[in-house]
């Protein structure tokens, strides 16, 4: 069994090795496209599921990645909802679903990394709905690092 969880891993954008073997990478969809720009988009998780419903025994993982889509405003078809995935009104829900499950899976003193981009949807607002707070964490832009043990 895999150490490590991403559980919204999309194209693995912020990782040095995009395969790296301790690590299962999951997301809700899969594709292959090429951006307006030229370049090639690639969402190939080892498991596709929603990470509000992670298909996963309870403490499976020593650490969870969690970097759930940021963006409310965004076109279904445009290049940052292919990129980054996109929520709905019911975004607070599914962020605190999808927190509980990081936290579900994630095995007694685990890390659960939490990454946000407050672009459109503050920090402060996200922490209010999944209703914990990180014990540690960058604040100088406008994506933010969260660390989080259960």
């Amino acid at each position: 069994m895999k150490k490590i969880l991403d559980a919204c891993c999309g194209s693995r954008m912020f990782w040095f090795d995009k395969e790296h073997d301790d690590t299962l990478y999951m997301d809700n969809r899969q594709l292959s496209e090429e951006l307006c720009d030229g370049r090639k988009l690639e969402v190939n998780p080892d498991v596709v599921a929603d990470f509000r419903y992670m298909p996963f025994e309870d403490e499976s993982f020593y650490m969870v990645v969690f970097d759930p889509p940021h963006l409310l405003k965004a076109g279904d078809d445009s290049w940052l909802a292919k990129k980054y995935g996109k929520l709905d009104d019911l975004w607070q829900f599914d962020l605190k679903q999808g927190f509980n499950e990081c936290m579900r899976v994630l095995k007694k003193n685990g890390t659960l990394i939490f990454k946000w981009n407050e672009d459109q949807i503050s920090t402060s607002e996200v922490i209010e709905a999944i209703g914990q707070k990180p014990l540690f964490g960058n604040r100088r832009s406008k994506t933010h690092w969260m660390v989080f043990m259960k």
